[in-house]
């Protein structure tokens, strides 16, 4: 289907909203009945009033997740029957596509342009290609003496409450449920609350692609009440959770105040992007570098936030990036050619703008932008933001806005341009733009990020590349074969041979 204004406002106009908890294969309200409202950033309204899981809804959900992995019913399928039914669950969301993508986009502000044709196309490419690898996997045999056999077996861990983050509803789900679900594991999964719907939604899609009722949840609720209820039950084996490193940390504590439970963590960056005076295209550069911090309205963890260019080349390359930036200010979300959207919450607007002030008192300079915009519509808009003459101790710099604000920084020699890129307690991902392989090379080595693009910043990233942080981004990575180790436990056998 192409996208289009009709076939969004019909699609639209025949929405429904989802608000219940999934448990046990059906729809229900929470027990006490308590609910939240779901407030669309796009216009400020009220979407829908959606149900609030506390501690009595996640011991239910917990004890039948408990229960059919005990039992088998998933946990004891082939992993052949596992690939068939969520290769179907592949097919499903193709048939919901622009539902699910409009769910999205009204709960999280972020472009229908953006949720259709690359985060629904994305979780399904993720999903195929989890229920593809699954039959192809090996256990091991060590090598041992000829009196002894040793077996070295991989099998699921359990139940795994997935914990994700409002940036990219659907997609950050599936980066979890996806392998969990493919090794075997019961699965819970948390939305945002500030973008429930799609991850609601797809509770009804598993069963109808023929998973067992149990093995899949869906618990909205929030951080403090139902996250850590969930972090804290000692019937829940790993916790996967992308957000914020304070949030993070708490996780941590939680596994170890309850059963030490698995912890997976991703938790965001100040992630450098260097451009060396050698790289032999700075338009393309330059229009990756803006994309890398006002693409999803600058949500997004691995965001090139730190642009460190060298000093022969700032003053135009910061000139390209600035006039790219009038091409990329937000509009209506639902417009599909529109670049950017709306921020997520009106807390969210307010702490980038907060930031972009604290920035001025630094002593940084706005190139550009730096303004809540749109304020006609209701919703929650603002303006793609440069900052020259920035240093690397400032706190715009240091800490993690998670908006369209960039800052700029420059330098002498690749020994000082690596530096600044380690200066900071995220490691998540950086970018390195150079003509010099064996500066590329260097550069990738010695910039302590999970991971380096050359020459590139997130094109072509797939389902086969592990992502993770080193330092306080993270524990662990999604993606890639290297994701299954989250969910599976490494049993030996050893036998005697008589």
């Amino acid at each position: 289907m192409s996208l289009t204004f009709e076939n969004i406002k019909k699609t639209k106009s025949n929405l429904n909203y989802p608000s219940q908890l999934f448990i046990n294969g059906k729809y229900q309200k929470s027990i006490s009945e308590k609910s939240f409202e779901n407030i669309s950033p796009i216009d400020g309204s009220i979407v829908n009033q959606v149900f609030f899981a506390e501690q009595e809804d996640i011991d239910l959900a917990v004890s039948k997740a408990k229960e059919t992995f005990n039992k088998g019913y998933w946990s004891n399928l082939s992993p052949g029957e596992r690939k068939k039914i969520l290769l179907k669950f592949a097919i499903l969301l193709e048939r919901d596509r622009l539902e699910l993508s409009l769910l999205d986009t009204i709960d999280m502000g972020k472009t229908i342009n953006d949720t259709y044709n690359a985060d629904l196309p994305t979780s399904i490419d993720n999903i195929e290609w989890y229920a593809e690898i699954i039959d192809k996997l090996f256990d091991d045999i060590s090598p041992s003496s000829k009196e002894y056999l040793g077996l070295i077996t991989k099998e699921p861990i359990g139940v795994v409450a997935a914990i994700v983050p409002w940036n990219y509803p659907l997609w950050m789900a599936i980066w979890k449920i996806a392998p969990a679900l493919i090794t075997g594991n019961s699965v819970i999964l948390k939305p945002a609350e500030q973008s429930p719907m799609s991850a609601i939604k797809i509770g009804s899609l598993l069963s109808e692609a023929g998973v067992p009722d149990g093995v899949f949840s869906v618990l909205p609720g929030d951080g403090p009440i139902t996250g850590k209820s969930l972090c804290l039950h000692n019937d829940i084996d790993c916790v996967a959770f992308t957000g914020s490193g304070e949030v993070g940390k708490l996780v941590l504590q939680y596994s170890g105040q309850s059963n030490m439970k698995r912890v997976q963590l991703e938790c965001g960056g100040k992630s450098p992007n260097i451009i060396f005076a050698d790289c032999d295209d700075l338009d393309r550069a330059a229009e990756a570098s803006a994309y890398a911090i006002f693409g999803n309205q600058g949500e997004v963890c691995s965001a090139g936030s730190r642009l460190i260019i060298q000093k022969d080349i700032e003053k135009d390359f910061i000139n390209k990036v600035v006039q790219l930036s009038k091409k990329m200010q937000p509009s209506d979300p639902l417009n599909p050619d529109s670049f950017a959207g709306a921020i997520v919450n009106t807390e969210q607007l307010e702490k980038i703008h907060k930031y972009v002030n604290i920035g001025k008192k630094e002593g940084a300079d706005i190139e550009v932008g730096g303004n809540i915009t749109m304020k006609e519509t209701g919703g929650c808009y603002f303006e793609p933001t440069i900052f020259k003459n920035v240093k690397n101790n400032m706190k715009i710099a240091q800490e993690e806005i998670f908006g369209p604000v960039l800052t700029t920084l420059a330098f002498s020699n690749f020994e000082e341009a690596v530096s600044i890129a380690n200066d900071s307690e995220y490691g998540l991902a950086a970018g390195v733009w150079t003509n010099d392989i064996n500066k590329a090379i260097r550069a990738s080595r010695e910039i302590r990020a999970g991971t380096v693009y050359i020459n590139n910043y997130e094109e072509g990233v797939d389902s086969t590349i592990p992502l993770g942080g080193y330092k306080q981004s993270g524990i662990g990575r999604d993606n890639g074969s290297q994701a299954l180790e989250n969910y599976l436990q490494v049993k030996s056998t050893w036998i005697k041979i008589t």
